[in-house]
């Protein structure tokens, strides 16, 4: 099960939800695109014809890729498990030690994770720092921006649910 990835129930169902859209209703659009560009005339200058298919392609890699997600998707709600220790779903406040500002994170699967929402891959270089740590724990993180130190604050279980 290496190839397993985390998802919570909300990110697995936000992206099976883009994946059915992309495939039941943006695919024929697209296809109805290219059928009226293909009228146009001759094809080598055709630009319209060209952006559909360039289209197309975008959308057929961005369906590869939701595939992808579904296919290696372990569900697991983070509302069942304890969040003593910061793990899966864990929303953890932190005081960043040098600045003495307090930030907050999820820690989700990295098709859910998006770093301006707070939302962090469980194999991010933070995560991997936090995960089994306690409140009141320092953690030494080495981030893309340098090694930083941090307090955990408090560890809690938060739904984000699905958002657009």
């Amino acid at each position: 099960m290496l190839d397993k990835e985390p998802m919570t129930p909300s990110g697995y169902a936000k992206i099976v939800k883009e994946l059915e859209r992309l495939k039941n209703v943006e695919r024929a659009a697209t296809a109805h695109e290219i059928q009226i560009a293909a009228q146009l005339g001759d094809l080598k200058e055709n630009a319209e014809y060209h952006a559909a298919k360039e289209k197309l392609d975008h959308l057929e890699k961005r369906v590869a890729l939701l595939e992808q997600y579904v296919s290696k998707a372990q569900v697991i709600d983070p509302a069942t498990l304890p969040h003593k220790r910061v793990s899966f779903g864990s929303t953890v406040k932190l005081l960043d030690l040098e600045t003495e500002q307090e930030v907050s994170y999820t820690i989700v699967g990295s098709a859910e994770s998006d770093a301006s929402r707070g939302l962090i891959s469980t194999g991010s270089p933070l995560a991997r720092a936090l995960v089994g740590k306690e409140v009141g724990d320092d953690v030494l993180a080495e981030l893309p921006n340098g090694i930083k130190e941090f307090e955990i604050v408090s560890i809690a279980y938060v739904d984000f649910g699905v958002q657009p």
